[in-house]
């Protein structure tokens, strides 16, 4: 483990209480960015182990709709990659956990990916996931990652051949994202049924923990995730839930709650009976 390594701390505090670790998802500047910035301190607070942050981009091609208006809604406002990163400045001086930017390689690429890795690991950013810069492509970033300490996060899908996840697994910092769909964000009704049978490939080749993401909306999915997986990564279900209370004074602490409920899931706090109920939407 390196010297200064919060994202495999998280995963190893977590795995030596026999827990999973938690890391919710959120568009950076969504609803604005001093509700952002409230909603990352509270869900710190309330057990995220890890937060996400969704860099908006106008050409979002992994993104489902739900992400995709909350990225528009950013953009309006006249969310930049150079605000984000005094967001999370901002964020940083309060909130613990580690952060891990999201972004397209566009803006990565404007601002000079040489460049961008040590003024985010400046900000106080600790990992960097690029979706759509696969790892063969991603040299120069990965080398400007390993000088300014920052962890390359990057994405497997059930359809990544065994080379490419061979690819990954050498050069996939802090953890690997496993997408446990195919195609865009959004919430789902049910896990897929070759999720676990993805995942036990996916740990054959790999250490590095592996959290997954994509269509996770309950608890009970959550714990389902679980159990094959070491962390739980939630985005579409929490800007679905900002969107819908967007306006009430208790968005921010409702967040929290529901964070919390999830949070107690990965504990492995409660019975099946307990999953049912913790199901219901408010």
């Amino acid at each position: 483990m390196k010297a200064r390594d919060p994202i495999g701390q998280a995963f190893l505090h977590r795995r030596q209480r026999g827990e999973k670790v938690l890391i919710p998802f959120l568009t950076a500047g969504f609803p604005d960015e001093r509700i952002c910035r409230e909603l990352c301190l509270e869900l710190a607070q309330r057990g995220a182990d890890i937060l996400e942050l969704g860099v908006p981009f106008s050409d979002p091609i992994a993104d489902g709709p739900t992400i995709q208006f909350s990225s528009q809604v950013a953009l309006r406002s006249g969310i930049s990659l150079a605000k984000i990163l005094q967001l999370v400045r901002q964020i940083r001086k309060d909130c613990p956990v580690p952060l891990v930017l999201m972004s397209y390689y566009n803006p990565i690429f404007r601002w000079g990916s040489s460049r961008f890795p040590a003024d985010a690991r400046e900000a106080g950013v600790d990992g960097l996931i690029v979706p759509d810069l696969p790892p063969e492509e991603a040299e120069d970033l990965l080398e400007a990652c390993r000088e300014a300490a920052l962890d390359p996060i990057f994405l497997v899908a059930p359809t990544s051949s065994e080379r490419r996840i061979r690819l990954i697994s050498k050069v996939s910092e802090g953890y690997i994202y496993y997408v446990s769909v195919t195609g865009t964000t959004g919430a789902r009704s049910s896990i897929p049924a070759d999720l676990k049978e993805g995942v036990l490939r996916l740990r054959q080749m790999t250490r590095t923990p592996i959290a997954v993401g994509f269509g996770i909306s309950t608890p009970r999915q959550a714990k389902e995730v679980a159990a094959v997986a070491d962390g739980v990564i939630l985005g579409s279900v929490l800007i679905a839930r900002i969107q819908s209370r967007f306006g009430r004074p208790d968005l921010v602490p409702d967040l929290g709650g529901f964070i919390a409920r999830f949070r107690r899931t990965l504990d492995g706090r409660f019975s099946a009976g307990a999953a049912a109920g913790e199901d219901k939407e408010d």
